[in-house]
């Protein structure tokens, strides 16, 4: 006879004779070893059990050391994911689940466990917001052994161009008369034209043309999230300066000097390496790449957001702020969706040896690795995603990951003048591991259209440099010089004008 679901309340384990229970258990070939408060039955035992929330995602994954199987039943009112785990008897590290879920967390409300049948444990996902459930297994890999995953995906996605609207729109009102823009072609200080992107607004809502400082942003269509690598093609926009004022006339040198600005938001993908499941390198104390990198970010995102290039504002995009799993795929597709200018991946480099130390900077090459170590580089990095732990089971990240696969010389040419002006920035406050840029296959540098590099910013590998990395002031130290590196770039590649769509 079989269980109709309870997906309300986990049903407690039908009471059978303790006698009974190790004859079958017998008679199974198996032997219950009862050790303290651990119960190791049915071939599995829980190893770790760990929650991963974030505004893209909530990541839900339960480490064994043997492969567990699964059957989920999704429920729409009130939204809740109901999984019967195979092969596994209630245990406390299953329990400490519930404890494991953070109020703040955008889509898990809560989590019940018990224990539906023997050897069947019933997982109740209470959510606050519908979802698009993913369950799915992971081999062992790396420091992992196997893996159940349940990723909850938002039914819409947020748009993050559509956010970076908002933030600067933000920026608008909270200053609204600021100065002069600067005349000068090196990035600035904040200073301010007209709001193009007020403008964009004003025109994907006509009701709202007469304010446009305060427009309804309407929701966009859905974004690919990480494992679903669908999109929605878009018309775009066209962005028109806005209709200067009556003023009296100026100096032509003046109208020349305005007459070059590009009049729009500059964006700058910030991509901090690793994330959730994948701690990416881990120094000799302990450092874990993921951390540093994103602590990084979160510096040079400040300096970008202050920062304007010949009177245009700049705007930092990040493709992952705290710490959860991003697909290299998606890294990608996220810088591409809000149509970035550059990409800077941050990384922590580590090899085989502590003697190994500085900084690099790495770009795409179509034509194979400029040296083995640059190969053995991308090799590594490259394996991020079996360690976060990517659903391969989604037909459309292969699709995508192709797609991708199609950077331009000129792609890679503009990469290697940014990194070149990002070294000449790091080796002041550093040592290089190499004084030039170096080339290989790196999967998430492959935007087509999006100067991409990637920064080793050192060998957390080695102990000196590590406790470097630690220290927040060279972590400010860092953020200055790529900060500075980008504002050089820019100050020889001025940005294209270019049409957006949010």
């Amino acid at each position: 006879m079989s269980h109709s679901p309870d997906l309300n309340t986990p049903s407690e384990p039908p009471r059978v004779p303790a006698l009974l229970r190790r004859r079958q258990a017998l008679q199974a070939g198996g032997v219950v070893l009862l050790m303290g408060l651990t119960e190791l039955a049915w071939g599995a035992s829980i190893v770790a059990v760990r929650v991963w929330p974030a505004p893209d995602y909530t990541r839900v994954t339960i480490e064994s050391d043997g492969a567990l199987t699964a059957r989920q039943t999704f429920v729409a009112n009130p939204p809740r994911l109901a999984v019967d785990i195979d092969g596994i008897e209630m245990n406390p590290a299953l329990r400490e689940l519930v404890a494991k879920v953070k109020a703040d967390d955008p889509f898990i409300s809560g989590i019940r466990v018990g224990q539906y049948a023997p050897g069947v444990v019933r997982l109740v996902i209470d959510l606050k917001q519908p979802a698009l459930p993913q369950v799915f297994t992971l081999p062992p890999v790396a420091a992992y052994q196997h893996r159940l995953v349940f990723d909850l995906y938002p039914t819409v996605a947020a748009d993050p161009l559509e956010a970076l609207i908002a933030e600067r729109l933000q920026d608008s009102r909270q200053s609204p008369t600021p100065p002069a823009p600067a005349s000068t072609g090196m990035a600035s200080k904040p200073a301010a034209l007209p709001d193009p992107l007020g403008e964009l607004i004003a025109q994907r809502n006509p009701a709202t043309a007469s304010t446009p400082g305060r427009p309804e942003l309407k929701p966009s269509p859905n974004l690919s999230s990480p494992g679903t690598a669908h999109s929605t093609a878009q018309a775009p926009v066209n962005v028109s300066p806005p209709a200067p004022p009556v003023r009296p006339s100026k100096p032509a040198a003046t109208e020349s000097a305005e007459a070059q600005a590009t009049d729009r938001l500059i964006i700058i993908a910030l991509d901090p390496g690793h994330g959730g499941e994948d701690p990416g390198a881990t120094g000799p104390s302990g450092t874990r790449e993921k951390d540093v990198v994103l602590s990084i970010a979160h510096l040079l995102r400040e300096r970008i957001n202050a920062t304007t290039v010949k009177g245009n504002p700049m705007r930092a995009f990040m493709t992952r702020d705290a710490d959860f799993f991003v697909p290299l795929h998606v890294r990608v597709d996220k810088a591409r969706r809000v149509q970035a200018d550059l990409f800077v991946s941050i990384h922590a480099d580590a090899f085989i040896t502590p003697a190994a130390r500085g900084a690099s900077v790495f770009a795409l090459s179509q034509s194979g690795a400029s040296s083995a170590a640059a190969r053995w580089m991308a090799d590594k990095e490259n394996r991020a995603d079996q360690v976060g732990g990517l659903n391969v089971k989604v037909q459309d990240a292969t699709v995508q990951r192709a797609l991708l696969d199609m950077s331009t010389t000129a792609q890679i040419n503009d990469s290697l003048k940014l990194g070149t002006a990002l070294l000449g920035e790091i080796s002041a406050v550093g040592r290089l591991h190499k004084p030039k840029v170096e080339q290989a296959g790196f999967a998430v540098l492959k935007a087509p259209d999006i100067p991409s590099v990637l920064v080793e910013t050192a060998f957390i590998s080695n102990p000196e440099e590590e406790a470097r990395l630690r220290s927040p002031e060279y972590q400010n130290q860092l953020a200055d010089a790529v900060m500075r590196g980008i504002e050089r770039y820019f100050s020889r590649n001025p940005p294209l004008a270019r049409n957006r769509s949010a």
